[in-house]
């Protein structure tokens, strides 16, 4: 083979390696990630882990009753749909969100328009290097950061630290979370359970029931006419599974007795409906539960 041919192969070669590295590094920014994917990278130890696909809702009709509440828009929120054209009735398909110690974190995909969203940072004296936007919120310690981690997903952070969105560019090490399929779901720490504080009378003694567990994942979801809410609880032994199934079971008896001696009817449109109707069992080491909901306590709620 000729010097002059051997040289142009090489070069040849090279350039197609380079393009599928470009490739491949193009498909694996562009790819969507799943809830699962996603999960990987909040900081998820002792928080409180939200996920709505708004997406779904609105295939399922859904969205309308969310929308049925009429609930006011906070004013910063108004400011900034304004000022960017986002509402995320219209262009948010998901979301998934944090809750914990360290902050607040939210991986959202949707459709942004980059453009406004630097511009509306550096309208409120924030500022934006490379990706990564940064501001101040609404007290001193409430620093906002976000940055686009591919196109259509945003990563918006609330924390003491400005550059916390960072923290999400990447997966972090660990065990997973089995995802419910499910347009709205909950993951909630057994260290939260434990003190209930922030919980609505009637719900706290349920959610000590379960305190001591691995994990517990509350799933909403449609149900013909109805919704169901689902539970699911990961113990640290069959036992243990046993044990909190039979307390719920005994707890919800014991609430059914409390309203008749009241001559009282549990009301679907309101919290002592809901509880009454709870079924348990267990399984090995975990714990399922279930809840019909009429539609009517969710407008309720929502109100």
């Amino acid at each position: 083979m000729k010097p002059k041919v051997r040289v142009w192969l090489a070069i040849g070669l090279g350039a197609a390696i380079c393009a599928a590295s470009v490739g491949g590094l193009a498909w694996y920014r562009s790819r969507a990630l799943t809830p699962a994917a996603l999960y990987k990278r909040l900081p998820a130890r002792d928080a409180v882990v939200f996920y709505f696909d708004f997406e779904a809702l609105r295939r399922s009709g859904l969205m309308r009753v969310f929308d049925s509440a009429k609930a006011p828009e906070d004013p910063e929120y108004l400011r900034f749909v304004s000022s960017t054209s986002f509402d995320y009735k219209r262009d948010l398909d998901s979301a998934m969100a944090a809750f914990g110690p360290t902050g607040r974190f939210i991986l959202a995909k949707g459709r942004f328009d980059w453009k406004s969203l630097r511009s509306y940072a550096e309208s409120q004296q924030g500022k934006c290097d490379n990706s990564l936007c940064r501001l101040i919120g609404s007290a001193p310690d409430r620093r906002i950061s976000f940055l686009p981690i591919q196109s259509g997903l945003l990563a918006l952070a609330v924390s003491t630290d400005d550059m916390a969105a960072m923290r999400l560019a990447s997966p972090a090490a660990g065990p997973g979370l089995p995802i419910p399929d499910a347009p709205v779901w909950a993951s909630l720490p057994p260290s939260w359970l434990k003190s209930a504080e922030d919980l609505p009378d009637g719900t706290r003694p349920f959610a000590r029931a379960v305190g001591q567990a691995e994990s517990v994942i509350l799933a909403f979801a449609p149900e013909g006419n109805r919704f169901a809410l689902k539970l699911t609880v990961v113990c640290r032994g069959d036992q243990d599974a046993y044990d909190a199934a039979s307390q719920l079971t005994r707890m919800t008896g014991l609430l059914r007795k409390l309203i008749a001696l009241e001559k009282q009817t549990p009301n679907p449109g309101d919290l002592s409906g809901v509880l009454v109707s709870g079924t348990f069992r267990s399984t090995g080491n975990r714990v399922f539960g279930y809840w019909p909901i009429e539609r009517v306590f969710v407008e309720n709620l929502l109100r």
